[in-house]
């Protein structure tokens, strides 16, 4: 696998679907610690991470958080963790931890579902700006 960054936490989102790239705009808006690095889970860093960390792509409709050599989340969990990560206001999330996380999943899993009906796709990746790409592996 490529040399991943050091001291940065990875997200793997779907690249196509426009409600995870406005999560992944809002992330990086909000990353003043500069903690995060984006990989679309179509491209082929995205397969090879998810194949690494045991993930079978096929059944993956969820945004992983890949902290490299440390730990991984999916689904809900990511969510927290990631919302964590950017302080503030947006730590008060980590409240909804109170809730199995069966029962965060099964709220996860419908939005997920239903994200391209609701929200609409691409029909390929996003491609990021010059002064973004340093932020996507």
């Amino acid at each position: 696998m490529q040399d991943l960054p050091k001291n940065k936490k990875i997200i793997l989102f779907d690249g196509i679907c426009n409600l995870c790239n406005s999560a992944v705009q809002f992330v990086i808006k909000h990353d003043k610690k500069d903690v995060f690095r984006f990989v679309a889970l179509q491209s082929e860093l995205g397969i090879e991470i998810c194949n690494f960390i045991g993930i079978d792509q096929n059944k993956i409709d969820s945004i992983i958080l890949y902290n490299p050599g440390v730990a991984y989340y999916y689904k809900s969990s990511a969510a927290i963790e990631i919302a964590e990560e950017l302080g503030g206001i947006y730590s008060l999330v980590s409240v909804l931890k109170i809730f199995p996380e069966k029962l965060r999943n099964f709220v996860y899993d419908y939005i997920a579902k239903n994200r391209y009906e609701w929200y609409g796709k691409k029909e390929s990746c996003m491609i990021p700006t010059p002064e973004l790409k340093a932020k996507f592996l």
